[in-house]
């Protein structure tokens, strides 16, 4: 091992020991994390905090355990029954794929979660950070996980940009490589949902609290003087407000659907007219949730969920 080799090694050690050492001290009490959890409650728990609020999901994440404790479970119900459980989580068309995935684990792996990262990614609906979340968190395989939390303390740490770069397997790959070189696999676990905690609670988008961080010290962004985003880099775009969206709209229309078994399409559009005005986001908002599968039309011409 050269001298560049062995200062980087050490280097890596040292962050993921310190990070590790703060999150046992700092870390919240997610009801995922507790000893004993199925990797099926983890799988859960990775499919419903995408792109949701961490206190939104707790609830509905145990819920959901309650009432289809294994993938078997969720199998055997329909798809109206999951995206009614799933109520007004987000992104609804999860609950249905969801249910999708735990029919393949019930189909192809005898109702068990897979404990590798390739087998994983051929279920539907996984992708490679999912796959790795839950090779790493709920069978301690010291698997690449990278999300957008993770990129931002790396991009910040490692790189010294104020800002992380935009979702690239290469890069994810690259970066996650050269900042786990020579650190031992269980802190390779622990490094994943340690950074991703500090990105969350501490490092981060908008206001990092570089006072409380654990790896100030070492940070590459703190060192230059926190510099300014390199508007050079890919972004991601961002989300569009959900007040006045087509979103929204789609939300209200399985609003009324979860409320009653059918309704009309005539009566749907009534509720959604004001003074002889449609909604202009009713047409494409109820056509997208039939391409979806999250709406059907029944053989007497009603709307109602699958």
């Amino acid at each position: 091992m050269t001298s560049v080799d062995a200062r980087l090694a050490e280097r890596n050690i040292e962050f993921a020991s310190q990070l590790d050492e703060w999150f046992r001290a700092q870390a919240r009490p997610l009801p995922w994390r507790a000893p004993g959890t199925t990797p099926w409650a983890v799988l859960l728990s990775e499919i419903m905090s995408q792109q949701t609020q961490v206190a939104r999901v707790i609830p509905k994440w145990q819920q959901f355990l309650e009432r289809w404790p294994t993938p078997a479970d969720l199998a055997a119900a329909s798809d109206a029954e999951v995206i009614r459980a799933w109520d007004r989580l987000g992104y609804p068309r999860r609950a249905v794929r969801l249910r999708a995935l735990a029919e393949a684990i019930r189909d192809r792996h005898a109702g068990e979660v897979p404990d590798t990262v390739e087998e994983l990614l051929a279920l539907p609906g996984i992708g490679p950070y999912t796959a790795g979340a839950v090779a790493a968190f709920a069978f301690g395989v010291p698997a690449q996980v990278v999300d957008t939390n993770v990129r931002r303390v790396l991009a910040r740490h490692r790189f010294g940009h104020a800002e992380a770069w935009a979702p690239s397997v290469a890069r994810d790959t690259a970066a996650w490589n050269e900042v786990t070189q020579a650190v031992p696999a269980p802190l390779v676990v622990s490094l994943a949902q340690n950074s991703m905690e500090l990105g969350a609670l501490v490092c981060t988008a908008r206001t990092p609290a570089c006072e409380r961080c654990p790896i100030a010290e070492q940070c590459a962004w703190r060192a230059e003087g926190y510099p300014a985003a390199d508007d050079s880099l890919p972004k991601r775009k961002p989300q569009a407000r959900y007040a006045g969206s087509l979103r929204e709209m789609r939300g209200m229309l399985l609003a009324e659907l979860r409320e009653h078994a059918e309704h009309s399409e005539a009566e749907l559009r009534a509720m959604h007219t004001t003074a002889g005005t449609e909604d202009p986001r009713f047409e494409a908002a109820l056509e997208s949730l039939i391409t979806d599968g999250l709406v059907v039309r029944s053989s007497k011409g009603s709307l109602q969920l699958p």
